[in-house]
């Protein structure tokens, strides 16, 4: 309703700011929860960086111990950097010596763990950061809208996590030993790997991030599919496209190397089948929701 001079009365104008108003009040709420969560998972981290730091370290320590015992005779193969990693192995040490990492910043080391703790600050509190945004949109949705997106907001950080397990124990331990195994010692030359350790930590945080990404593909397709965006036959017939996409995405997030770009599109191509497989599970699930609302019940 408006007056003579076309404006819009008082009291409507009131109760259409009231809403913005709230709106804003939850958002300010949610993100100054989201910055708290930071901030302690930040002093978390940093009071930690050390140990953490070591932590990520140790694939490369495993891929020294593994080059140091196969220059010893011993018989071990790349395959055998997995089982070390998650304990079922032991690999000696042999004549190796300890891993050497340099910083030639008086301040680069301290900089690198204020990196090292937002980047884990970040994954440490990723699923209060999720739960804060759902709880911010839940309004917005009906119910059976919450009860499908709830799912995804499991999924999401699982599939983040197995990413960067792929990384951790099976990617990076490969990369690190095939560039120690490029060291050449001989009498009058040595040349050897001395890895920054801001240059380390760039390296390690950019491989998680982009396994972790990446591996959010059924996650990501799942939800277009349900907002009915794409469906199922697209995607297959899609399916060489995106194969061709996956291996190039490959070529450019990890190293310049056969094994790590396969050891991501490899996976990449099973999650696009089980990104496939997971819209068709929700057209299917559409379909019989249609045939139940548009039967007739018998009097």
């Amino acid at each position: 309703m408006t007056d003579a001079l076309g404006h819009e009365p008082e009291d409507e104008i009131e109760a259409s700011r009231a809403p913005l108003m709230e709106h804003l009040v939850e958002l300010r709420m949610r993100l100054i929860i989201c910055v708290l969560a930071l901030f302690v998972g930040f002093g978390v981290c940093f009071a930690f960086a050390d140990q953490i730091f070591l932590f990520l370290v140790k694939p490369f320590t495993v891929a020294q111990q593994l080059l140091a015992a196969q220059h010893s005779g011993a018989k071990h193969g790349p395959f055998d950097l997995l089982l070390a990693l998650v304990g079922l192995k032991d690999i000696p040490m042999g004549q190796t010596k300890a891993l050497d990492l340099v910083y030639t910043a008086a301040l680069e080391f301290f900089f690198t763990k204020i990196k090292l703790a937002g980047f884990g600050a970040v994954v440490l509190t990723f699923p209060v950061l999720a739960w804060q945004l759902y709880r911010f949109v839940a309004p917005g949705l009906y119910k059976n809208e919450r009860g499908a997106f709830l799912p995804f907001l499991l999924a999401s950080p699982f599939m983040f996590f197995l990413g960067a397990a792929l990384v951790y124990f099976i990617m990076l331990p490969f990369v690190l030993w095939f560039s120690l195994s490029q060291q050449v010692q001989t009498a009058g030359i040595s040349i050897q790997l001395l890895p920054k350790v801001s240059d380390y930590l760039t390296l390690v945080t950019s491989l998680l991030l982009a396994f972790g990404l990446c591996f959010q593909l059924p996650v990501v397709v799942s939800l277009l599919g349900l907002a009915g965006i794409i469906s199922s036959k697209l995607l297959r017939e899609g399916r060489r496209y995106a194969i061709v996409g996956v291996f190039i995405a490959a070529a450019i997030l990890t190293p310049p190397d056969p094994i790590s770009q396969l050891t991501l599109a490899l996976p990449m191509c099973l999650l696009y089948e089980i990104g496939i497989w997971c819209v068709w599970l929700i057209e299917r699930s559409k379909a019989k929701a249609e045939e139940k609302s548009n039967a007739v019940v018998p009097v």
